[in-house]
This record gives structure tokens, C-alpha cells and sequence, in this order.
């Protein structure tokens, strides 16, 4: 069967997304698949820009290639899934959240305007028309199930994508450090860790690690709080060095507002570390217990953070008994049922 996958790339930007592709890619050849991978540029400073990049995607033509068949069209994220195929499948990372979950908050561009309002209302239609079209549809969470439920009314199959990592992760030592990575970005909201660390009575520390347009703010809080000794902005990692962080560390905290999936919440659990994480987060939710995995805080309350973080710290007992339940949650997280799912 020749396959082929269809991520997004924005520009100098990389995260889960472009992971989950590059890695189905790759899980998929390994299996005996003919596969490819098609990455289209993703920007959207205007509407007009927006449109141009639908409409992109939607003029592309990859039921046949040179004379030959692509027996197997698999779209993530908008707006690969506007691609015409046959034989289409959706594996749902998300739609444009901008326009739906995050329309009205500040993590959102689009405005109440005549004009805005009608971009939303063709967007919508856009996605219900083009997601309809899909032989099959799944999501990588119960939460962006829910979300395509709730805005389209369309039903969509979970399927949990395994991170990269897994062969290599294995529990390990509960560290000093309380660890985090992902793009520096608002809605991630690392800057939680933090402010929590002002309220610890323990000397706990926190790694964040990951590159973005946060990470001068972040440091800058940390001087402002007076924690700077105890933050450590480590950018960019490499899978080793990725493993070895998480390997080492107390605990985990992953907190973004309302995520999609979160490689890092399995990662953890892969790890056998708890997860620390907020109640508003999504995603990482349906794998954080409060008091089983991890510990569930509600945002914006670093007071409350920073007790979790002193109890863990004071009680690596309590730390492993959360980690082993958080492996144990994550075991049945692997390729083969997602590939035999996908290609069937």
C-alpha cells in the first residue's frame, strides 16, 4: 500500500504536530508501507493569507503521483485535511482553535467584527464540508474528539499517538528538579512554574526546556521573583539529552491551556514520573489523577503549585508511587493498534 501523510509546517516553527507526522511516517515504512509525507508552509498574518493557504491544500491533487496510485491519503491538522483523495483519513491534531476553543480569550486574533464573523462562518463550513469527506475520523484525544463534536457534530475515534521517545524512556532516580519542555509560547503557560517556585519552602528547581518568543519573559520573571538560581532555561534539547531530563527528575509539570494531547503527559508517564498540571489544561487530563498519576492545581493559584511541588520534594515515596501509577496508564500507548487502525 503506498501512503501518504499530510502535515503542516509553519515556518521555523516545530511542536507536536510535526512530530506526530514525521513519526507515523517512519512507524508506517517500518511496517512494510511505500509512504510519504507532504508538508505544505502554513502562514496566516491576514485572512486573505489564511485563505490563500486553504485554498492551497485544497487544489493539491495526490490520488496520483507520476502514473502511479496513492492507495492511502492520512490528513493531521487544518488545514491538511481540505486535500481531496479518495480514500481519505483524518487523524484530527486539531482545527484552527483560534475560531473555535480559543475564539474570545485572549490567546485569539479574531475579533467580534462583520468582518471577522464572516471569515469564522466559511472557515466552519470549510472544515464540517472537507472533514465530512473522510472514509474515517479520529482524534488524538478524547478532548479534540470532543471539541470536533461540540463545534461540527461530527464523531471522531481516539487514538493516543506514542511519543518518539518511548523506546528510550525508563523510569529512574526522583532528582532535585521538577521538569517541563515544549515551545515558549503564552498559552503554555510555564511562567505558572515560576511564580510557584517563590512560594516553595524546599529548594526545589525547575528545567524548562524549548526555544520561543517566552523565553526572555520568562527569565525576566524568575530575576523579578527572585528564583533565578533556581530556573534553568536549557533550550533546545536533544533526544538524549531529552530522555536524561525526564529520567532524572522529580516530577514533570505540563500545564498548557486546554491542550490538544500533550506528548509530554505520556512522555512522563513513560518515565514513571508524576505529572503536575492545572485544571483548565485538556488534554493532559486524561491521563492526570488528581492524587493517583499526579496532582490536578487550579490555575493560577502558585501557592497551591508550590505545596505540590514541597510535598514531592520532601516524600520521593510518594513521587515513585505516583510515577509507577502514571507508567502503568501509558503502557497500552503504542504504534501497531494506532497503524492497524489508521490502514485498515
Amino acid at each position: 500500500m503506498r501512503v501518504c501523510v499530510a502535515g503542516v509546517q509553519v515556518p521555523f516553527s516545530t511542536g507536536g504536530a510535526e512530530i506526530l507526522v514525521r513519526s507515523l511516517a517512519r512507524e508506517l515504512t517500518a511496517r512494510g508501507f511505500e509512504t510519504e509525507t507532504v508538508f505544505v508552509p502554513f502562514t496566516w498574518k491576514d485572512r486573505v493569507q489564511l485563505f490563500k493557504s486553504c485554498l492551497a491544500w485544497r487544489l493539491l491533487d495526490l490520488s496520483v503521483v507520476e502514473g502511479k496510485k496513492i492507495d492511502l491519503l492520512i490528513a493531521t491538522r487544518f488545514p491538511s485535511y481540505l486535500l481531496k483523495h479518495p480514500n481519505k483519513v483524518v487523524w484530527l491534531v486539531h482545527q484552527l482553535r483560534q475560531i473555535y476553543d480559543l475564539h474570545g480569550t485572549g490567546y485569539s486574533d479574531f475579533q467580534d467584527t462583520p468582518r471577522d464573523r464572516r471569515v469564522i462562518e466559511m472557515l466552519k463550513a470549510m472544515d464540517v464540508r472537507t472533514l465530512s469527506e473522510a472514509r474515517r475520523l479520529y482524534a488524538i484525544s478524547g478532548n479534540v474528539g470532543a471539541r470536533l463534536a461540540r463545534f461540527t457534530g461530527l464523531a471522531a475515534e481516539t487514538l493516543h499517538p506514542p511519543p518518539q521517545t518511548t523506546p528510550l524512556l525508563q523510569p529512574g532516580p526522583y532528582g532535585d528538579y521538577v521538569f517541563t519542555v515544549g515551545r515558549l509560547d503564552a498559552i503554555k503557560r510555564f511562567d505558572q512554574l515560576v511564580r510557584a517556585l517563590r512560594h516553595t519552602k524546599t529548594p526545589v528547581r525547575a528545567v524548562i526546556a524549548g526555544t520561543g518568543e517566552e523565553r526572555d519573559a520568562l527569565q525576566a520573571l524568575a530575576v523579578k521573583l527572585g528564583v533565578l538560581d533556581r530556573v534553568e532555561l536549557a533550550g533546545r534539547v536533544s533526544d538524549e539529552q531529552l530522555v536524561e531530563l525526564y529520567t532524572s527528575c522529580l516530577a514533570v509539570y505540563y500545564a498548557p491551556y486546554d491542550e490538544d494531547y500533550g506528548y509530554v503527559t505520556v512522555e512522563a508517564g513513560k518515565a514513571a514520573k508524576p505529572v503536575l498540571t492545572l485544571a483548565d489544561s485538556g488534554g493532559v487530563l486524561e491521563f492526570v489523577d488528581d492524587g493517583k498519576t499526579g496532582y490536578i492545581c487550579p490555575p493560577d493559584t502558585p501557592a497551591a503549585l508550590a505545596a505540590r511541588l514541597d510535598a514531592l520534594y520532601a516524600d520521593r515515596a510518594t513521587a515513585r508511587a505516583l510515577g509507577e501509577a502514571a507508567h502503568e496508564r501509558t503502557t497500552a500507548i503504542a504504534w501497531d493498534p494506532v497503524i492497524a487502525e489508521l490502514t485498515r
